[in-house]
């Protein structure tokens, strides 16, 4: 009777589990999401830097405040005429500024919801407010091709820069200490960083190569990084705005740029529906969060106490972090875990003409599998010597050398290596030999090669005859290849133990990302100006 005979299972690089790391343990603790619904595109969102359960969403026409415990509305801003874009909180949270298709940009009161301040002098919608790092300026970007400088305390425009984009200005960012400095990014693929102490105040002009959608400061404030297209990159503002590194992880437009973890993590969203979390000492992937629609606008609480971003379909979805001192949500995220693995495991199976009556036995068909080659007909017939000469031809070797250790593996598991290499003319063991020595130092051939060279020794130790001078050469190779493999690992060994010195010192430091600090005085409410009270919303 025939047997079946499967041909040699043949790994170019050895299957690996999915790799736990701390970051994909702390992002995993993010709740199920919770939804939130408007009417149109979620512009922006963005926090209040003194109260982290609001937050603030801008759609349509409206500027709404939201509590992130009850997810209900908090403050509702409607002194808009037509759509507003980009409300972004001061650093104190007291107040709030947005600007809106007609070209104006509005301050709030976050406390009273009265306009105290209205900037008029963009003659085309505003897409983007911030504040400057001493809190008594606003910067505004415009479609106009202008970027505006007001002072907040008397409503009067400080600086203006006309037409430094040939496009569009639809992002920005300010120096988190340097007050005098900031960043504009538009839709000619520009970035523009300015100095408003100098009287050339465009420093640099650098090129993005695609519309730039986002930008922001890491805490240092000495690299800035930018979105736009499906690359992000980040610049060193130190060495003359040099390009660091670029980033091409979204598979479409990234609309939006945050930061997390007191700024050790950015976190990026495009319109791929992914939220992208970054390491930003390596700029390598560390975890990746899915939406059910293309992300536009994106806000982190402090210490990451949530992560709400808005889609294009006028969805916000807020996931806040489980903490794991409480034993219901450590039930909650190990159930979590539990069920994605479960989810993960089991393939679909149709159900369709089964029976629920158990069965004796059941015959699966035969599914034709690839044709044995000719090292699989040998082994087949346990002719173990002609199946290494097979494959030890020079070209295999060269090409294809994961198919020899692949047979080389197989005789290590029956035990027939040393027979194979047995009574064998020395040119065959000299290929043999250098076949090791080459390969040795690759992680997916070490342990089985490791194996096979030391099969080689236990046959040398057997013959008893003179060996010739090729031989003894190959031999002296093969002893000095072992060497440097046990140099390199004691060297990698010494290496790995100077890192965890050097980790656990300054984890024992309890060192914290530096965050600019800010002196609180004492100063009389604003009182709303006179074009402020005179403000007038028409409902048509």
């Amino acid at each position: 009777m025939q047997t079946n005979f499967l041909p040699l299972n043949t790994r170019r690089f050895q299957q690996r589990a999915q790799v736990e790391t701390p970051d994909t343990v702390y992002w995993d603790r993010l709740a199920k999401p919770e939804l939130l619904k408007e009417h149109n595109t979620i512009d922006y969102l963005d926090f209040s830097p003194s109260d982290p359960d609001n937050f603030v969403v801008t759609c349509s026409v409206r500027v709404q405040i939201y509590n992130l415990v009850t997810k209900l509305v908090v403050k509702n801003l409607s002194r808009f005429q037509k759509t507003a874009y980009g409300a972004a909180f001061r650093q104190d949270g007291r107040l709030l500024a947005a600007g809106d298709e007609e070209g104006h940009v509005k301050l709030f009161d976050t406390t009273s919801r009265n306009i105290l301040r209205l900037f008029k002098g963009h003659t085309a919608p505003v897409h983007r407010t911030f504040f400057t790092a001493d809190k008594l300026q606003l910067a505004s970007f415009g479609d106009d091709r202008s970027v505006r400088l007001w002072d907040v305390a008397n409503e009067k425009v400080v600086q203006t820069y006309e037409d430094t984009h040939t496009d569009y200005i639809r992002a920005g960012a300010m120096h988190p200490q340097a007050a005098h400095m900031f960043v504009s990014g538009g839709y000619d693929g520009k970035i523009n960083l300015y100095d408003t102490r100098a009287e050339k105040a465009i420093q640099h002009t650098l090129d993005h190569g695609a519309p730039v959608e986002s930008m922001l400061f890491l805490p240092n404030g000495s690299i800035f990084v930018s979105a736009g297209g499906s690359q992000v990159r980040v610049w060193d503002l130190i060495s003359g705005c040099r390009l660091l590194t670029m980033m091409s992880q979204h598979h479409k437009t990234v609309t939006c740029l945050r930061l997390g973890s007191d700024g050790r993590r950015l976190l990026s969203g495009g319109l791929d529906r992914h939220v992208k979390i970054y390491d930003v000492s390596t700029y390598k992937t560390v975890h990746t969060l899915t939406y059910p629609n293309a992300v536009v606008s994106m806000a982190v609480a402090g210490k990451d106490q949530a992560v709400v971003a808005g889609m294009v379909d006028g969805l916000v979805s807020i996931r806040r972090m489980m903490v794991d001192s409480k034993p219901s949500h450590l039930k909650k995220i190990r159930a979590e875990r539990k069920r994605r693995h479960f989810k993960d495991s089991i393939l679909p199976t149709s159900t369709i003409g089964s029976s629920p009556q158990e069965v004796d036995h059941t015959i699966k068909d035969r599914v034709k599998g690839p044709g044995l080659k000719t090292y699989d007909v040998h082994l087949r017939v346990f002719n173990h010597k002609k199946a290494l000469d097979d494959v030890m031809n020079a070209q295999r070797m060269a090409k294809h050398p994961e198919v020899v250790v692949a047979v080389i593996t197989d005789l290590l598991h029956r035990k027939s290596l040393d027979k194979a290499l047995t009574d064998r003319r020395d040119t065959v063991l000299v290929r043999f030999i250098d076949f090791i020595c080459k390969h040795l130092g690759e992680t997916r051939f070490m342990r089985p090669l490791m194996m096979a060279a030391s099969t080689v020794l236990e046959v040398f130790e057997r013959r008893l005859v003179a060996y010739s001078p090729k031989l003894m050469h190959a031999l002296e190779r093969l002893s000095k290849a072992m060497q440097e493999e046990v140099r390199l690992t004691t060297e990698l060994m010494r290496l790995k133990g100077a890192m965890d010195m050097l980790i656990g010192v300054s984890m024992d430091n309890g060192e914290v990302a530096h965050k600019p600090t800010y002196v609180e005085t004492k100063t009389p409410r604003m009182q709303p100006s006179q074009a402020a009270e005179k403000y007038v919303v028409f409902v048509e």
